[in-house]
């Protein structure tokens, strides 16, 4: 069953929790155990007897990493993570498509390790497209209205919501240029070429040359924080783009880090409560939060949805 995303100043999982329960999933997949849904970071429900204190409990010398009175040491998490990746993603993305969609203010850095991961859950990369600042500057409403109007109105495709506002047009057309409903990844139409060479003319988005259309959207996300008068601004931006690419794409996966989930663009997203097969995922700047996004990914592509990470409400990762 899928898992609405939730509002920002819900669940907070402690890293414990986090580790905890990425720890669970490893054991799961080890042991063979079938993981049933819920947080994993979250105390145990009726029916999670069965599995043992592993989902909810703080870890220990035989589910994970001792812990000082200062919590779980960071280097010991982000290695855990990295070495088990692979397994934890037992080849999920394997047959599914995915394209990577960077905002302005993105750290590159972040960018660059979570791309990485796509190709280590079995899943292939079409590409990474870059959005210019103009597309989403709130003071340059006007100007994106006019633009996104007259390239809908060109494009005549139903798959644009006549009735839709600016920044949700402007995720619909996103969409079309980068990503597809159906479950495999399709060769680029006549509309995604269109918009490509469009938004591109216009430096509004940065497009790779010649690649199909993909089921799965990892959209990254502004690094940090912003004031709440940003925020404000933002809202109705984020929002719309987040609901426009959802009504194209087959699932959506909006990452950031931390600190964008505290008081930043991730915190708007999900207190937006995005419609259509989004999840969200925070902590990208650690390889714990990179793991989590792709885990994302792969629930989206079995129909799962929520807001995870170490503040996300639904817990740390998603489970069928």
């Amino acid at each position: 069953m899928s898992r609405r995303p939730g509002a920002v100043g819900g669940q907070v999982l402690s890293l414990h929790q986090h580790v905890a329960a990425l720890i669970a999933v490893f054991l799961a997949l080890a042991t063979g155990i079938v993981l049933g849904a819920g947080p994993l970071g979250g105390a145990p429900g009726a029916g999670d007897t069965d599995r043992g204190e592993l989902a909810g409990a703080e870890p220990t010398e035989s589910t994970g990493p001792s812990a000082s009175e200062g919590g779980v040491d960071a280097a010991y998490v982000d290695a855990f993570a990295s070495a088990g990746a692979t397994r934890l993603y037992a080849d999920g993305l394997r047959g599914h498509a995915a394209a990577v969609l960077v905002l302005p203010g993105a750290d590159p850095t972040e960018v660059k390790a979570l791309t990485a991961q796509v190709p280590a859950a079995g899943g292939a990369l079409t590409g990474t497209y870059t959005l210019g600042a103009d597309l989403l500057d709130p003071a340059a409403a006007e100007d994106a209205d006019t633009s996104t109007s007259l390239l809908a109105a060109q494009l005549a495709d139903p798959r644009l919501d006549a009735s839709a506002g600016t920044w949700e047009r402007a995720g619909q057309l996103v969409g079309l240029a980068t990503a597809t409903g159906q479950q495999r990844s399709t060769r680029a139409d006549d509309a995604a070429v269109t918009v490509r060479d469009a938004l591109g003319s216009a430096g509004l988005l940065a497009s790779p040359s010649d690649v199909r259309l993909a089921p799965v959207l990892l959209v990254v996300l502004p690094a940090g924080e912003q004031s709440s008068a940003e925020r404000a601004e933002l809202e109705p931006v984020l929002t719309g783009l987040v609901d426009g690419l959802a009504s194209v794409a087959s699932g959506v996966v909006v990452a950031g880090d931390s600190a964008s989930a505290r008081a930043g663009a991730l915190g708007v997203v999900r207190a937006g409560r995005p419609s259509g097969a989004v999840s969200t995922v925070d902590g990208t700047e650690s390889a714990l939060g990179r793991v989590s996004a792709v885990l994302a990914m792969i629930g989206v592509t079995e129909g799962v949805t929520g807001a995870f990470g170490e503040s996300g409400e639904d817990g740390a990762v998603p489970t069928p």
